[in-house]
């Protein structure tokens, strides 16, 4: 199994178990390798929940740019929910798993098709 794999079933793991859903594997693995390089950098892998300039990055880079999502109140909630849902508590909080949670919250898995 390689590096790569072995990062989506802890995903898989933290959906499970942190988050109480069931993942679609098919959609974590392209959301997963949608991330690229930035799931093997300690810092680049996770989402600093506190920090405003990280959920800002979440917000252009991702929901916008990646998702096509417009600007808008709803983009902060979402991202304040999901957040919520992995637990704030929680120190790690994988970008991958992130992304896959906002992709299904907006139901735009026909990004990564």
């Amino acid at each position: 199994m390689g590096k790569r794999d072995e990062l989506i079933a802890r995903y898989a793991d933290d959906l499970k178990n942190k988050c109480g859903m069931t993942p679609d594997m098919d959609l974590l693995t392209k959301v997963t390798i949608g991330c690229g390089p930035a799931i093997y950098n300690a810092d680049a892998s996770t989402v600093a929940g506190t920090q405003d300039s990280e959920i800002e990055t979440v917000k252009t880079n991702f929901l916008i740019k990646k998702l096509g999502l417009k600007d808008g109140p709803e983009l902060d909630t979402a991202i304040s929910s999901v957040l919520d849902t992995y637990g704030k508590s929680e120190r790690n909080k994988y970008r991958a798993v992130v992304y896959y949670m906002l992709t299904k919250h907006f139901g735009k898995e026909a990004v990564y098709g």
